[in-house]
């Protein structure tokens, strides 16, 4: 059970990740099929090169057809010569590849539960950050043992305009809501950090588990609660 910490980097207690993942035989090629689709759908597709009907000119013969001792030619615009066209050249097409929905998110489970050892779970922080402060936020990463400049990323609940401006200045730091999740983000980091609402609405979103989701966010209020009682 991943340990959570508050803003000034104090373990404050435990969280479930009770999430429904794919079986080890298969989770690697389900994980890398939807990593794939990922990339491969986010490919434009637009890439076209002319072939040697489509190249302008070529209407003459280079040379004449005998005596010369060369390979017969009939136009400028062979692939053969400078300034041809090209063979079997790219042309735009669709590299979007289908994957079903189910099969998505159990491999975007998978993948998640799969980075649970570098997974930081920390208190929602945003009231912390009363103004853009980036180098508070730095030093709130510090304390919950993030090396800032390494890749990271950041999960929260739903976008706080005071976390962006005070996120987006750190080098390598991508900062995403828990219902924008996607695999290569989630591969391609060093650690995640992510706040406890943001488990909870994964575990709603992904998992379809509304009660532990619910009972997470209930767990935190009484954190919360007992913080204030002691100050």
């Amino acid at each position: 059970m991943p340990i959570v910490k508050d803003w000034t980097g104090n373990e404050v207690g435990e969280i479930d990740l009770d999430l429904r993942v794919a079986k080890e035989a298969t989770a690697k090629g389900l994980v890398h099929r939807a990593l794939v689709r990922q990339l491969a759908n986010a490919r434009q597709g637009t890439a076209s090169s002319k072939t040697r009907a489509e190249v302008r000119g070529g209407g003459r013969k280079p040379f004449k057809q005998k005596g010369t001792g060369r390979a017969r030619q009939g136009s400028t615009r062979s692939p053969l010569t400078r300034g041809g066209g090209a063979i079997f050249g790219p042309k735009p097409r669709d590299y979007d590849t289908k994957m079903n929905r189910k099969e998505r998110r159990l491999a975007l489970r998978t993948a998640f539960i799969g980075r649970a050892d570098d997974l930081i779970v920390v208190e929602d922080f945003a009231l912390n950050l009363a103004q853009p402060k980036t180098k508070e936020l730095i030093q709130a990463l510090q304390r919950w043992g993030v090396v800032v400049g390494s890749k990271t990323l950041v999960i929260t609940d739903r976008k706080d305009e005071n976390v962006v401006l005070s996120a987006r200045n750190i080098e390598k730091l991508q900062l995403i809501a828990a219902d924008q999740l996607n695999i290569f983000d989630i591969i391609n980091s060093d650690k995640i950090v992510a706040t406890r609402s943001a488990i909870a609405r994964i575990h709603e979103v992904y998992g379809g588990d509304a009660k532990l989701a619910t009972e997470i966010l209930l767990i935190e209020d009484a954190v919360e609660d007992a913080v204030e009682d002691a100050e």
